[in-house]
């Protein structure tokens, strides 16, 4: 088990899980579901991370559904920025970046190199998290005094 999981609420978790699968490669680890399909328990991994995924009430709004009845979650939402989302190391974000966007994730900003060595993008899912994927790739500055 990871030092840290980040722990994320869905309104339809099920449909969460195959999506996080589908679009930003996920790997189901575990599903815990009420008979009538809502998801109690949800475990997904990708390389040696998890995140752990559950429907915590039907009362519950994604993001996205706030941003849609909240006007201060609508302005604070413009931004590309990752507000309250998640961070995965992944070895090829150009590719990933195409998986998901082929599978309908809302992208943030496209790939790039940020500098330090790093190269991301980020994106919501299908509730309107927020992702960040990035690479460590050889830094263009490296070897240049300050």
């Amino acid at each position: 088990m990871p030092t840290i999981v980040p722990m994320l609420a869905y309104e339809n978790g099920a449909a969460a899980m195959d999506w996080l699968s589908r679009a930003f490669g996920f790997r189901e680890r575990l599903r815990m579901e009420t008979p009538d399909g809502a998801l109690t328990h949800g475990e997904m991994e990708l390389g040696d991370g998890l995140i752990m995924l559950a429907t915590p009430t039907p009362a519950y709004q994604s993001p996205r559904h706030h941003r849609e009845a909240c006007e201060p979650a609508r302005r604070w939402s413009k931004v590309p920025f990752i507000i309250d989302g998640v961070l995965v190391n992944v070895d090829d974000v150009d590719s990933h970046f195409e998986r998901a966007r082929a599978a309908g994730a809302v992208i943030l900003s496209e790939p790039q190199n940020v500098g330090m060595g790093i190269r991301h993008y980020r994106a919501e899912d299908l509730e309107g998290h927020r992702w960040m994927f990035a690479q460590e790739v050889p830094d263009e500055d490296a070897g240049r005094g300050a």
